[in-house]
């Protein structure tokens, strides 16, 4: 590694637009809240050795701040507020609230400090330990290699989907934490956006700016998993989450987020009046027919119509899955995809980091996911995870890990 490494990050805005959209609303509504995020590895991989050029694209991020160009941009969507944007201004990522280590070969990461400023070090993170990563080991891989292979999916797409009507089809991209590299995600995206018609937008606000695209997202699972300590009971703190979302979004970004708690959980929750006030839902987790089949009778049994509502598949994506929920569901109700790895990481001879960061404690207690799919559970409290249990009635166990 060079002792004066290049910045793989050289924009502020290369990030994924949920979370501003949440960094927003962190601003207006807990802004003294403190939180600890941790980093996982979901696969076997060993990336303790990264651990020293991780922390030098570390502390460059400290140099990282919202260009003029980029402030105007910003300025005029209808999401954003003037107080948030001109406290963005001066925002800049403090290298001390991370800490990176080599665990016994094992990447240790640990992100601690005030929630309006932890919650934007997720993404670009991810993005710059997979590219440190991919960099090391398929260094001859470019974004030509990357731009061959999608044009490659894009016919067997084009084959597959013959003979369907495709009006309503759309696609988002959602690759930026887990992209083989920045160049790698803008080609995937360009390319996207000249030769399939089907592009909407993508969740790199970066890449919506320079490419005139839509910038899509809403929030994450951490939203959720932080009102788990910030309410009065913890029955109620999904309500919570949603409510609050409403305060500081009531008719805009209305896409939630279903399976911090597990989706049947989530529908308990989400009434009439929730089903009306939010646009539609994300899946996340879980078989994503069941998931869409669920959500459907869940609106029906409310007396909504489906038609007037949204789903957003987004978990593990790919094109030709796409098709298969596409003929599954497209006469019923509103659909988006959004796939991300499977675009921006989608080269022969490269292997996916299966990475993530996530909260596990908000005002120094702990806070959990409890996904539909087992794997993606994240808590080490032991008991923390009973109590999450007992307050959703959840009705089967689940291991944590």
């Amino acid at each position: 590694m060079t002792l004066h490494p290049s910045p793989i990050l050289n924009s502020f805005l290369d990030t994924d637009a949920y979370k501003l959209h949440m960094q927003q609303a962190v601003f207006h509504h807990y802004y003294d809240v403190d939180v600890t995020a941790k980093f996982r590895c979901r696969g076997d991989e060993l990336l303790g050795s990264y651990a020293e050029a991780i922390t030098a694209q570390i502390a460059l991020m400290s140099q990282l701040s919202l260009s003029d160009d980029e402030f105007a941009y910003l300025s005029t969507l209808p999401f954003f507020t003037a107080d948030y944007l001109q406290w963005l201004r001066h925002f800049r990522f403090n290298p001390q609230q991370v800490t990176v280590s080599n665990h016994h070969g094992k990447l240790d990461i640990r992100i601690r400090g005030p929630w309006r400023e932890v919650i934007l070090w997720e993404v670009p993170l991810l993005a710059v330990i997979s590219e440190v990563v991919h960099r090391s080991r398929t260094p001859d891989v470019s974004a030509v290699h990357a731009v061959a292979k999608l044009r490659r999916t894009l016919e067997q797409f084009r084959e597959r989907s013959q003979g369907i009507d495709l009006s309503h089809f759309k696609l988002m991209d959602f690759g930026t934490r887990r992209r083989f590299s920045r160049d790698v995600q803008h080609e995937i995206v360009s390319v996207l956006q000249q030769e399939f018609p089907y592009l909407i937008g993508t969740s790199n606000y970066d890449l919506a700016r320079r490419l005139v695209l839509t910038p899509v997202g809403t929030q994450a699972h951490e939203w959720f998993q932080a009102h788990q300590q910030l309410g009065a009971t913890l029955a109620n703190s999904q309500r919570a989450a949603l409510h609050a979302w409403l305060v500081e979004y009531p008719d805009q970004l209305g896409i939630a987020l279903t399976d911090c708690i597990t989706m049947d959980a989530f529908l308990r929750d989400f009434d009439l009046d929730f089903a009306n006030a939010y646009q539609g839902l994300r899946h996340d987790s879980g078989d994503p027919i069941d998931w869409g089949e669920k959500t459907i009778a869940h609106y029906q049994r409310l007396g909504i119509d489906p038609m007037s509502k949204t789903l957003v598949f987004s978990d593990n994506l790919h094109l030709e899955k796409t098709l298969t929920l596409y003929r599954h569901f497209s006469q019923r109700i509103n659909l988006v995809f959004g796939i991300g790895t499977r675009l921006t990481c989608d080269i022969p001879g490269v292997t996916p980091l299966n990475i993530v960061i996530k909260l596990v404690e908000c005002n120094g207690r702990p806070v959990a996911k409890l996904s539909d799919s087992p794997g993606k559970t994240i808590c080490h409290d032991a008991a923390f995870i009973s109590a999450l249990r007992k307050a959703f009635d959840l009705p089967r166990i689940r291991k944590a890990s």
